[in-house]
């Protein structure tokens, strides 16, 4: 089994590449050990001491790396235990199955206007269709909260969540895009 590695905007996250499916449906970030204690893989990633954050793609892993920690001493670390794991082909989560510990649901930042739903599903569709696709290449998801008043409220995660130009993703990448195609569009933030 071969690993592949790609750099991602972040400098401190890496994407890792096992050839196969990582997570059936969804995604899944841990933020820190309590949270990665649901994942004997990420659980053990952290354990490394050197890992601030780590998430589970459809075909990927992103590992964040403290601050000052360098890939060149961490990478080899992250790589041996992602080949262990899928070699004898481990679970990925504690438990019998992973329901109940994917991604929030979408309407989780707050309730939408249904007079808004015509909006919201051109919304949804876009992200769906456009905006996720792309930022999984980058190592990471977005995820959409809500919608209020001419404002899109969008959640990164993954290598997104810390990288320095994700500010500049949302508001000139995906902001540009939601207002060319949904004219009620007025701002993207970051919930």
């Amino acid at each position: 089994m071969f690993i592949e590695t790609e750099a991602t905007p972040n400098p401190a996250t890496l994407k890792f590449l096992p050839g196969q499916q990582v997570m059936e449906v969804g995604t899944r970030e841990f933020r820190d050990e309590m949270e990665a204690a649901a994942s004997p893989l990420a659980a053990a990633l952290f354990d490394l001491g050197d890992v601030t954050g780590v998430f589970f793609g459809r075909d990927f892993i992103s590992v964040t790396a403290a601050p000052g920690v360098s890939w060149s001493d961490l990478k080899p670390q992250v790589v041996a235990m992602l080949l262990d794991h899928f070699v004898t082909q481990a679970p990925l989560f504690a438990g019998p199955n992973a329901s109940g510990i994917l991604v929030p649901a979408e309407d989780d930042e707050g309730q939408d206007d249904p007079a808004d739903a015509d909006i919201i599903a051109q919304i949804k569709e876009l992200i769906e269709t456009r905006v996720r696709p792309a930022v999984a290449n980058d190592g990471g998801d977005i995820i959409y909260r809500s919608y209020r008043e001419g404002v899109v409220y969008l959640s990164m995660q993954g290598a997104c969540s810390g990288c320095p130009s994700s500010t500049a993703t949302l508001k000139n990448g995906i902001e540009t895009l939601l207002k060319h195609y949904v004219p009620e569009v007025s701002e993207v933030r970051a919930a």
